[in-house]
């Protein structure tokens, strides 16, 4: 029998059961390769990890990322999820502040701020403008009227999304999506919040939508929000720094900080672990 520490944390929360969950596998350097996937499959969640020792000097550690179907290159909340087990197994940064993560787009920094850890957004693989048949495609998955998108972009850091702006939160909250037309893409859509109706909390309200991952929505979505927030601020849509929420039409309250600094920009979030323990396999 294999026996490996276990840990469930959730991200982008401080409230546990609020965000989006994630397993870790904890030393997977002897895990069986061909088990990876299919304990992924088995834990239900969005997304599992495997913290290995990195291969690349730099690094700190290594993470490999499986959701329910394939092996992603990168994901956000993963990354920040699987930051906070490293560093409370008594990980120590290479220069006693960035932590580097090696993982499929090649090496992430991510920094702390106090509690809060966030990692820098990778350089986009897929970015532009949205040809029209797939904004008619988009239309019809979210059962939207073509003009109701006021705005698109493909954000693609590794993770597949294309995203699109409508002009309220309300509107947002008010999807009822139609997953069969959406087949193989995988749709974030974002909204700003009124301070008005819906309060000084955040800015921003985002739904992700990725049926071909094994999840109709998910809580909460760390590489969708780095491609989003790379397109709103590049474009002059949102400012250098704001709050987005993710996660209401799930029962969850999904916090993710967003920050330029200089020509980074970094996505934050806190962490909380919920369950602490074995793996036997």
């Amino acid at each position: 029998m294999l026996k490996f520490r276990f840990q469930q944390v959730d991200v982008f929360t401080v409230f546990p059961l609020q965000g989006n969950p994630l397993a870790v596998v904890i030393g997977a350097d002897h895990f069986p390769e061909e088990k990876m996937a299919e304990l992924a499959r088995w834990t239900g969640l969005s997304e599992t990890t495997f913290l290995l020792s990195p291969s690349m000097p730099k690094a700190d550690y290594r993470v490999r990322i499986f959701t329910q179907r394939r092996e992603l290159p990168f994901a956000g909340h993963p990354t920040l999820g699987s930051c906070h087990v490293w560093l409370a197994g008594g990980g120590k940064p290479h220069d006693g502040s960035t932590i580097i993560q090696q993982c499929g787009v090649g090496l992430v920094p991510i920094r702390r701020e106090g509690t809060r850890l966030a990692f820098a957004a990778p350089p986009l693989r897929r970015s532009g403008l949205v040809a029209d048949d797939v904004l008619v495609q988009i239309a019809r998955s979210l059962q939207l009227d073509f003009e109701e998108i006021m705005a698109s972009q493909w954000v693609d850091n590794g993770s597949g999304w294309v995203a699109v702006l409508l002009d309220s939160r309300q509107k947002l909250l008010a999807l009822k999506p139609d997953y069969q037309s959406m087949k193989e893409m995988k749709i974030g859509v974002v909204a700003p919040w009124d301070p008005v109706l819906d309060g000084p909390e955040a800015q921003f309200e985002l739904r992700a939508f990725a049926p071909n991952e094994g999840v109709l929505e998910d809580p909460v979505t760390g590489s969708l929000n780095a491609g989003v927030a790379q397109w709103l601020i590049g474009a002059g849509l949102a400012p250098a720094s704001y709050v987005a929420n993710q996660g209401t039409m799930l029962g969850r309250a999904g916090k993710v900080y967003v920050e330029q600094i200089n020509e980074d920009i970094w996505i934050g979030g806190d962490v909380v672990t919920c369950v602490d323990g074995t793996l036997r396999l």
